[in-house]
């Protein structure tokens, strides 16, 4: 066995691998969509999704005013248009005119048909810190592109999406099949 060295990085943001949607709200009556690579999910019953973005942001009003927002991820063939809306403010940019849309159930979280999934939620919380607010989401629907689907469950085969490598980029695209969670372990032998 190898011997292991680790080393102190004196880094504030960890190297980790987020994925990459494309945040949607309506601001000022008309939608907006923002890139985000910090969310995740926080519960799962009630179903709960974590946004965490700058208060600067022009979206954050959107999701306060109409209390619902959407997470839509983008696929590996979006990369130059998902990062071009996190690098254009919606203040000073229609970035809505660069997609077909839908809406949900709520009305007021617009969509973007070209993400292979959508998430639409309803604003049930925030946290705020001293520069960043956390959006906490009730998920109240989920929509997907039909070729993502196989026998109603999600067909990860064709899923192609991508991340952001933490702190500074860049993007990757999502790697191949590596093995199957909460099973691969079942073979482990414990070294006490």
């Amino acid at each position: 066995m190898r011997k292991i060295s680790k080393v102190k990085t004196g880094w504030k943001l960890p190297l980790l691998p987020l994925p990459v949607c494309l945040l949607g709200a309506h601001v000022n009556g008309k939608p907006n969509f923002n890139t985000i690579v910090w969310f995740n999910m926080l519960h799962d019953n009630p179903p709960l999704m974590g946004i965490v973005m700058s208060k600067k942001h022009y979206t954050n009003q959107g999701i306060k005013e109409n209390r619902s927002f959407s997470v839509n991820i983008p696929t590996s063939e979006m990369v130059v248009v998902t990062d071009y809306c996190g690098l254009h403010s919606g203040s000073k940019v229609d970035k809505s005119k660069e997609f077909e849309l839908f809406y949900g159930d709520l009305k007021t979280a617009p969509m973007i048909k070209e993400c292979s999934i959508n998430i639409e939620c309803k604003l049930v919380n925030i946290k705020e810190f001293k520069n960043t607010e956390l959006f906490i989401g009730e998920i109240i629907e989920i929509y997907s592109d039909e070729k993502y689907i196989t026998e109603n469950k999600p067909d990860v085969k064709n899923f192609d999406s991508f991340i952001f490598l933490m702190p500074n980029g860049p993007y990757w695209k999502i790697g191949d099949y590596h093995a199957e969670a909460y099973e691969v372990g079942t073979s482990y032998k414990p070294k006490n």
